[in-house]
């Protein structure tokens, strides 16, 4: 039997952050199929197995424990791991990481696709999105990263804080490309710690699996597609 399972829609997105913690911890995990996630999620509060209005949900079957919201299961699977900083300053922008992460991705998506993207609307929020990038550098160059080496934080190894980044920035341009030129010349630092990080074994055979199992899919659906128009 797996150590977990993820309850997460078949595509990168908000779930790949969880299965790349997964994945370099070597853990084992089995996904649900999208009927068994609508199942899940329309339950009553009282009966799912933690209250939740959707996925992703992560069930430890060791700890008989289900965690709902990215943020939380990151916490949770970063305390487990030892993959946050026991200093209480880097565990506070551990946390700050993966808040700005989620933020970002609510942005990028229109708040969850409740608008489309137009070129107008793309054309305005554009540098506000290599704002988020720059703000990535410059928090990774005052704890020391270069294009070399390094990690967000300045930690020896790396922590939570390295994988959100990655999976965030990492994900992103690689499945909309337009926006990789975008990062190498407001986040240099950021884009080559990302490339770092995918190109450990773990990591990359997450890639290949992800990239067999979800095509060229990102957030998926309309919003999708009409931020795929623009760019």
């Amino acid at each position: 039997m797996a150590e977990y399972t993820l309850y997460y829609w078949p595509i990168p997105f908000r779930g790949q952050f969880v299965r790349a913690v997964l994945a370099h911890v070597h853990a084992t995990w089995d996904e649900r199929s999208a009927e068994e996630i609508y199942a899940l999620k329309d339950q009553t509060p009282s009966i799912q197995s933690v209250p939740h209005m959707g996925p992703p949900v992560l069930t430890d079957h060791e700890a008989k424990a289900s965690i709902s919201q990215t943020q939380a299961i990151l916490a949770y699977l970063g305390r487990k791991y030892d993959l946050i900083p026991k200093d209480r300053t880097l565990e506070a922008l551990s946390h700050k990481i993966i808040a700005d992460a989620n933020d970002i991705l609510y942005e990028m998506t229109l708040y969850n696709g409740a608008q489309m993207w137009t070129r107008e609307s793309w054309s305005d929020y554009l540098p506000r999105l290599r704002r988020w990038m720059e703000m990535f550098e410059d928090l990774g160059r005052r704890h020391g990263l270069t294009r070399e080496s390094g990690t967000i934080l300045g930690t020896k190894d790396l922590s939570i804080a390295d994988f959100t980044t990655h999976i965030l920035w990492g994900t992103m341009t690689d499945k909309l490309p337009a926006l990789r030129p975008v990062l190498e010349e407001a986040a240099p630092k950021v884009a080559s710690l990302s490339d770092r990080i995918a190109g450990l074994p773990e990591q990359k055979e997450l890639r290949t699996t992800s990239d067999e199992a979800y095509g060229e899919e990102w957030c998926s659906g309309q919003i999708e597609a009409s931020l795929r128009a623009v760019i």
